[in-house]
């Protein structure tokens, strides 16, 4: 299966299938789930959540797409604009998966709460 991608400001209301709309200004993306069940998939774009790559012609993203939340629990990667389907995660795998996501967001915003602003630098230097 080839998606189209899409790069939009705004995401549209009504969503065509087999299109992935990407809005830099918002950083996400979002497109209709593959396996054609109609729900909405939606992937922002963070240091700890998905990476957009464009190489001019086609979009990948990183990692890949577990829709665990969906009763079809899709799980595939889209990469140069092509869905290649995963194997199916387990509960066990799913769990993991969730536990080591929240270890990773808690442990890059934890590691900002320590560094000083510029601001705050130069108020302790003069």
């Amino acid at each position: 299966m080839t998606l189209s991608h899409k790069f939009v400001q705004n995401i549209p209301e009504h969503l065509d299938d087999g299109v992935i709309y990407v809005s830099i200004e918002y950083a996400t993306a979002i497109h209709k789930c593959c396996c054609g069940c109609g729900n909405e998939v939606v992937t922002p774009f963070s240091p700890t959540d998905w990476e957009l790559i464009f190489n001019g012609e086609a979009i990948s993203l990183y990692p890949s797409i577990g829709n665990w939340n969906f009763k079809c629990q899709s799980h595939y990667w889209i990469t140069n604009d092509a869905v290649e389907w995963a194997p199916k995660w387990s509960k066990r795998q799913i769990e993991e998966g969730n536990k080591r996501d929240q270890k990773v967001k808690g442990a890059y915003y934890r590691k900002d709460k320590g560094r000083k602003s510029l601001l705050d630098f130069l108020k302790i230097r003069f």
